[in-house]
């Protein structure tokens, strides 16, 4: 049976089950797999020297016989070396390999070889210290030496030169079998290798320049593959049909005017392009993105409104259990005089809150709320990922929101939506909010599908955080200086990255890790013994997490020591000290997003980072908080220091690292997108392109869009 890039290792010739268990470990399982195993640099030894032309420190290679080979044991130590001298026609030079005896298996007196590497020099002495080498025939051209060779992350018994030689014999064995995806014209147009001539330059390049462009098809193949997949989504999409929700213009005004604040512009423009949406009668797939605290909740309330007083329900899913209560508090207050009936269900409870039509929470049973809901008596259904559980259904399901959709997993979105479609086959319309800003070009190509609405001012009166990185030997002037705020009446947060120590960590990650335990501890009752601390984790029961965080909210506690537990849905205005200990094990948006818990009135706010890291990309991670205007230019910054899977969790999202990476390179990303738009406006169904179509297909298997 003939190899294609869907074979198995063990269909290679020469591969058993040991070798494929060890490549399965670093994530190939098939052909396509080994062959999109990228080098991670190259070296260069194309450079041939005579011995006479060695110059200590340089890479180079030489040609040449061997007079002599044989083992011997360092005088010192007595470790094992093999030595070797070898000559061409203008002189000889020994050839030194540590601990390496088996080499004198394969290499014999009398044998013509290349030797690659660098020359160092002993007692005035050139010599060649662990070259590689590689035997001379006629019949086979040299694969490991006198030429740039392919270097790859290795493993114990999977060498570079063992990657090498399997990905030879594969494309040798392959032959015409690797078909080409992208259209003739688009290979000529951006002077494009084809496929089988690329796998050959990116694993055994002539030159760098030839690798780079090998690695440039494949990038951009892989993009317009996900080009494609979003934007033929949003194709099907907008054929399916969705509930007409008129703009309800007399209840909306009236909402905005009661409201204790002025709305933005910025509220006012993305809220009108929601409802505009909402009229139109096919699904709405929008994502409104805000930095923290520009007002999502507000704009979200509004299309709520708008959709129970046209007679449908909504559906609004938040990633965490506070998050979801936060929702719920909120929203229930802002629709108060609208008679909406409002529920919240979440997993850890048994008993199901539910706010009445007069302003009142009572707590009813999940089996009564369940069937609630199926009879369309609940307007607004307010919940964690209980949402989706099979046994939750609506008889109108109107508007599904989603807040911080990226921490959801990727089908999610897609079981909500499609699993309460109503009776009239009608699907809902949906809304996704963001607090994490992302770069305009990354969110067309992650959110292709989704148009896109951004909240960019915030509320009047609000003042920019101050953010300072500090020591911890500095931390006696910040104990004084959180002391004042607090005799001033505001509140501190005192974020930890760990509950509790393991045993199993070494004695300096002990120390660079502050244990909400430990720090809870120190600070009730050695720095601030007449001050009221408490401590809040995700390990605690609901109701004991609930009344911390309402007591804190009442201004009962003055400082709360926490996980990032409170990275999101946490509201208290008068809290206005953020200390983030262990700041460089957050990520860039984790740490904007737990500043953004102060900052929330009209006091001016601090955030201070503690870190004593030397690491340079921590760093200027740290410095890129402190910079950034705001989270749209913070978004950015991410995006060139550790790349697009801080924005959207690579594991949850699942494209394959050199989309990832590719992402970072903008006019690459475009060119994708025009590309995707040229061909499927030419052929929406890629049936002129049977082989780019399959990979589209297969790439939706895997990845759902959300």
């Amino acid at each position: 049976m003939a190899l294609d890039l869907n074979s198995s290792l063990e269909e290679i010739p020469g591969i058993g089950k040991t070798i494929a268990n060890k490549l399965q470990r670093l994530g190939i399982k098939t052909i396509s797999d080994l062959l999109f195993y990228f080098p991670i640099k190259y070296e260069d030894f194309s450079k041939i020297v005579s011995i006479a032309e060695i110059k200590v420190g340089q890479d180079c290679t030489i040609k040449g016989e061997i007079l002599d080979i044989k083992q011997a044991k360092t005088w010192q130590k007595r470790m094992n070396l093999t030595q070797a001298l070898v000559k061409d026609n203008t002189g000889t030079i020994e050839i030194i390999w540590f601990g390496k005896n088996y080499i004198t298996n394969i290499l014999k007196k009398g044998d013509l070889a290349f030797f690659s590497g660098k020359a160092g020099i002993t007692k005035n002495k050139i010599y060649f210290q662990n070259p590689i080498f590689e035997k001379i025939s006629k019949e086979n051209p040299p694969l490991h030496t006198g030429k740039i060779i392919s270097i790859y992350s290795q493993t114990k018994g999977l060498t570079s030169r063992f990657f090498r030689v399997l990905i030879k014999k594969t494309l040798n064995l392959l032959g015409n079998n690797i078909k080409e995806i992208l259209p003739a014209e688009i290979l000529e147009k951006y002077q494009l290798p084809k496929r089988k001539e690329a796998f050959y330059q990116i694993h055994f390049p002539n030159n760098l320049e030839e690798a780079k462009k090998a690695r440039k098809k494949f990038a951009l193949e892989e993009l317009l593959i996900l080009e494609l997949a979003v934007l033929s989504e949003r194709i099907r999409v907008q054929k399916e049909l969705a509930p007409i929700l008129p703009m309800k213009t007399e209840v909306i005004k009236d909402f905005v005017d009661s409201l204790p604040f002025k709305l933005t512009n910025a509220q006012r423009k993305t809220a009108f392009q929601i409802l505009k949406d909402l009229e139109k009668g096919r699904p709405m797939s929008r994502l409104l993105q805000g930095d923290v605290g520009s007002g999502k909740t507000v704009v979200a309330a509004i299309a709520i409104l708008n959709t129970v007083k046209n007679g449908w329900q909504v559906a609004l899913m938040a990633p965490t259990e506070i998050l979801a209560k936060q929702h719920f508090k909120e929203i229930s207050k802002l629709l108060l005089k609208y008679k909406i009936r409002i529920a919240l269900l979440t997993g850890k409870e048994d008993k199901i809150i539910a706010q009445k039509l007069k302003g009142e929470v009572i707590e009813i049973s999940r089996k009564r709320l369940l069937e609630k809901t199926l009879k369309g008596e609940i307007d607004l259904l307010i919940g964690t990922q209980t949402l989706i559980q099979d046994k939750v259904k609506f008889q109108k399901l109107g508007l599904v929101i989603i807040d911080e959709q990226h921490r959801f997993g990727v089908n999610q979105r897609s079981k909500l939506c499609k699993e309460n479609v109503a009776k009239e086959r009608l699907l809902p319309h949906f809304l996704s909010l963001t607090a994490t800003p992302i770069p305009r070009t990354l969110a067309l190509t992650l959110y292709g599908d989704l148009d896109i609405s951004v909240l960019d001012e915030m509320p009047l009166g609000r003042k920019k955080i101050i953010t300072k990185v500090i020591k911890p030997d500095e931390k006696e002037k910040l104990y004084d200086f959180i002391r004042e705020e607090v005799k001033q009446g505001h509140q501190v947060f005192v974020i930890c990255p760990r509950i509790e120590k393991k045993e199993t960590e070494d004695k300096e990650s002990l120390a660079e890790i502050k244990a909400v335990d430990e720090e809870y501890e120190k600070l009730s009752k050695e720095i601030f013994p007449d001050l009221r601390v408490a401590k809040l984790h995700g390990r605690m029961k609901p109701k004991e997490k609930d009344k911390i965080m309402q007591d804190f909210k009442k201004g009962k506690i003055d400082i709360l020591v926490s996980t990032s537990v409170i990275e999101v849905g946490i509201d208290v205005p008068n809290a206005t000290v953020m200390v983030i200990e262990g700041a460089e094990r957050f990520g860039l948006a984790q740490i904007h997003q737990m500043r953004g818990r102060v900052g929330r009135s009209n006091f001016q706010s601090y955030c201070f980072l503690v870190s004593n890291t030397k690491s340079k990309k921590a760093i200027a991670r740290l410095k890129a908080i402190i910079e950034a205007k705001d989270g749209f230019e913070l978004s950015k910054k991410d995006l060139i220091i550790r790349g697009p899977g801080s924005l959207k969790g690579e594991k949850q999202w699942g494209i394959p690292d050199i989309t990832m990476k590719s992402l970072q390179d903008i006019k690459l990303v475009e060119t994708a997108r025009e590309i995707a738009k040229e061909i499927l406006l030419e052929n929406p169904t890629l049936s002129k392109y049977p082989y780019l179509k399959e990979r589209v297909l297969n790439f939706k298997k895997k990845i759902h869009l959300e």
